[in-house]
């Protein structure tokens, strides 16, 4: 009951010393520095614009070659898949109904021009014995119009053997243009009709790509150049067209846009344009998806802010701004698009103001700060330095730890008396780190009076552990 009495106190005593170093740092702590935060100063500049769409390939050209004469298909003079030029010779179907029909003509031709010469010559004579009265006019009028019948069948038998001269020509099947052959669609020694489809021909050189815009944004592109805001380019074809692949390389050759549809596709609300590129290689292939990029046009006195920056509230979006003072204040934005990976103000922002952009989170409208410059190399200065000052504080609770055990170590401990005192050292080890309040500042500790107090009441020597059995008991 004794060392019960000795105990109740020491704490008694402690008591009024925690409370005051609590009630210290209370004192001390109650002002807050302002929070660290990085600062950029806003200056215009002259941003160019890429709009970028999804495209689809389609060749400059896609013929379907298809006879024009019914006939037994007779050859295919051409590998399928392989590049042919404008007038070579792709398919020979059976010419020789088509050749007799062009003798027929010929000899119709001939019939007739002969029967043209004797009308003639009945006109010449008939003239002659009307103006010497031997014959009537009648039979002079009779044979002016004989030859004018014969010089119409001369003509119309030299239109038969052309026409009969192209339904032979037509046995003979050249390409329309030049580009790639498709797979025949009929094979050698079919019975073909007229207009039956022989094979294709896709021109690739040059080569167009078909890309939709959102009627929404061609409307907003239209009012930005309208208004100045967007330059470099007075139509679409002055426009550069870049292509992307799949794999995120590069397509070396650049297009123009040669096509912008005037009506809206009701079904998706876009606006079709198409771009030309030149394809040499074939590194383009028809039906093929690319990623599109549009350039030539640029944004004057450009204002871009990171979109860490960026902050949303009720009234929209807003950013922290920094008066003479370094207080922040809220400024509201208009958010324009996005460009390289920063947002494009609009609306809000003047050149030379201070817009926080990095710790947004520790600011408070009408609160100090404590701005710093956009650097990244200050960044990862201040960020080693807060590792460093964090590293060399954390070994401070172990030492007091330390302290704690030599003080309950007493010189006449038995080795048997210590091992229960090393258990209670690593309880009073485990509670500073329970504790978890803030350190007490140094006004608070005990002064040389309270010391000797303690000196002159000193403790029994007695082991930790017995101390604990007696009060059990």
């Amino acid at each position: 009951m004794h060392v019960f009495g000795k105990s109740i106190g020491l704490a008694a005593l402690a008591l009024p010393l925690i409370l005051l170093g609590y009630g210290a740092h209370a004192q001390g702590g109650g002002e807050q520095p302002p929070p660290g935060v990085t600062v950029e100063t806003v200056a215009t500049q002259t941003l160019p614009v890429t709009y970028e769409y999804a495209g689809r390939v389609a060749a400059s050209r896609e013929v379907q070659v298809r006879a024009r004469v019914g006939g037994i298909l007779l050859e295919r003079d051409f590998e399928e898949g392989s590049r042919v030029a404008e007038g070579d010779l792709l398919f020979r179907i059976d010419p020789a109904t088509y050749e007799a029909e062009v003798a027929l003509a010929r000899a119709q031709v001939v019939e007739a021009e002969a029967n043209l010469v004797q009308a003639q010559r009945s006109e010449e004579r008939a003239r002659t014995l009307a103006q010497r009265g031997a014959s009537s006019q009648a039979n002079l009028d009779d044979a002016v119009s004989g030859r004018q019948l014969a010089e119409a069948r001369v003509e119309a038998a030299q239109a038969q053997l052309r026409s009969a001269s192209l339904q032979l020509d037509y046995a003979t099947v050249e390409a329309p243009v030049g580009g790639i052959t498709s797979l025949e669609q009929v094979p050698e020694g079919s019975l073909l009709q007229s207009g039956d489809l022989l094979t294709r021909i896709d021109q690739l050189d040059p080569i167009n790509v078909n890309f939709s815009a959102a009627d929404t944004e061609a409307q907003s592109i239209r009012e930005l150049i309208e208004s100045g805001t967007l330059r470099g380019a007075s139509a679409p074809s002055d426009l550069k067209v870049s292509i992307l692949f799949g794999d995120g390389t590069t397509y070396g050759q650049d297009g123009t846009i040669d096509f912008t549809s005037t009506t809206i596709d009701t079904q998706t609300g876009t606006i079709l344009s198409r771009a030309v590129l030149p394809n040499p290689d074939q590194r383009l292939l028809p039906g093929q998806f690319v990623r599109l990029m549009v350039e030539g046009l640029q944004v004057e006195d450009a204002i871009t802010l990171p979109t860490e920056a960026l902050m949303q509230g009720p009234q929209g979006t807003f950013v922290y701004v920094l008066n003479e003072g370094d207080v922040a204040e809220v400024r509201p934005i208009t958010v324009g698009r996005e460009l390289d990976g920063a947002i494009l103000i609009s609306d809000g922002l003047a050149e030379g103001d201070r817009v926080v952009v990095r710790g947004v989170v520790k600011v408070r409208p009408g609160s100090p700060v404590d701005p710093q410059s956009a650097d990244p190399q200050a960044d990862e200065g201040e960020t080693a330095n807060d590792d460093a000052a964090s590293s060399d504080a954390a070994p401070a609770p172990e030492t007091e730890a330390g302290a704690g055990d030599k003080a309950e170590g007493g010189e006449g401990d038995t080795p048997q008396d210590r091992e229960p005192s090393s258990s209670a050292s690593e309880t009073s080890v485990e509670e500073p780190t329970r504790l978890a309040g803030p350190p007490v500042p140094k006004t608070a500790l005990p002064d040389g009076a309270a010391a000797r107090r303690a000196q002159e009441n000193p403790l029994p020597n007695r082991p930790v552990g017995r101390e604990r059995a007696e009060l059990v008991e």
